[in-house]
């Protein structure tokens, strides 16, 4: 087990140690990465003494909708999985910021890579955590030689563990390099999103991101930010997106359900905009933090309370 791991995790269609959920080595989705994944944070508010999971009924039918995607053999509901969630994170009496990995996998033991005709089953564990990426501080990045895989390849709206070879590589090459993180360019040649992140350009007080057409992961985050931005009165365009105009941008951010909001100092060893926190994001930044904390009335409904 993790060091931030809770005691209890989902497993085989119960609620169990976590130190006695473990797969053979002869599971089929450990060898094809014939899966799909969630990741979910829930935030917990000390004034109000509870957890509040953002976003968990959007997380779960996403999920739900990867298994279609994927033809993988499940039979819960978005629903069913959301009471999973709900009593794992009381079971382990949760009363700090929490990340929840779903795991919907092939659970047999056979070989031949496939998703039809394979049982799947689901795995969730929860583990305590905090930031992912550092959010007070500028992150480097640089534009990964890796392509980010287009639709035809594997499907982009679906978190397919097998499709995660591509964000390692990215990752890797980006650290190795001395930088945080990377950012994918498209089939294309336009930007698509970084390792596991959505991404935010600031020009001339607009915001622009790219279209599900740059293969990108279509973020629940990413979602919330669009909604968030233009409630503050900021116009939001979904477009493609050229390499260099990530070098010319007034501000850079990312978005996802580990990296929350992010911002970016440097691409490329070009310092963007001022070099510091931009004023758009830092107001966008500002109101998602007090959003996933229940703070804001007007965003209740992303909520789920725990307790």
């Amino acid at each position: 087990m993790a060091s931030n791991s809770f005691d209890y995790s989902y497993f085989e269609g119960k609620i169990t140690p976590s130190q006695d959920a473990k797969i053979s080595i002869q599971t089929h989705a450990f060898q094809y990465g014939t899966a799909v994944f969630g990741g979910i944070r829930g935030y917990y508010n000390e004034a109000k003494k509870n957890l509040y999971v953002f976003r968990l009924a959007d997380h779960c039918k996403r999920l739900v909708n990867s298994t279609k995607i994927m033809q993988l053999q499940f039979n819960k509901s978005a629903e069913e999985l959301l009471s999973i969630v709900l009593e794992l994170l009381k079971q382990n009496e949760a009363k700090q910021n929490v990340y929840l990995r779903p795991i919907i996998y092939t659970s047999s033991l056979q070989l031949s890579p496939r998703f039809h005709d394979v049982p799947a089953d689901i795995a969730i564990y929860v583990l305590k955590l905090d930031d992912y990426l550092d959010t007070q501080n500028g992150l480097k990045t640089i534009v990964s030689s890796w392509q980010r895989f287009s639709d035809q390849q594997i499907p982009t709206l679906s978190k397919v563990s097998g499709g995660y070879v591509n964000s390692a590589l990215a990752k890797s090459e980006a650290v190795q390099n001395g930088m945080d993180e990377a950012i994918f360019l498209d089939g294309r040649g336009f930007v698509s999103e970084g390792s596991a992140e959505n991404i935010f350009l600031v020009k001339d007080s607009v915001i622009y991101t790219p279209s599900i057409n740059s293969s990108i992961l279509e973020g629940i985050t990413r979602k919330s930010i669009i909604q968030i931005a233009r409630d503050l009165g900021h116009t939001v365009v979904e477009r493609d997106i050229v390499r260099s105009e990530l070098y010319t941008a007034d501000e850079l951010f990312f978005s996802g359900t580990g990296v929350q909001v992010a911002w970016i100092s440097e691409v490329d060893r070009r310092k963007i905009g001022t070099g510091t926190i931009g004023s758009v994001t830092k107001q966008i930044q500002s109101k998602f933090f007090e959003t996933v904390r229940g703070n804001v009335e007007k965003y209740m409904d992303w909520l789920t309370p725990v307790y």
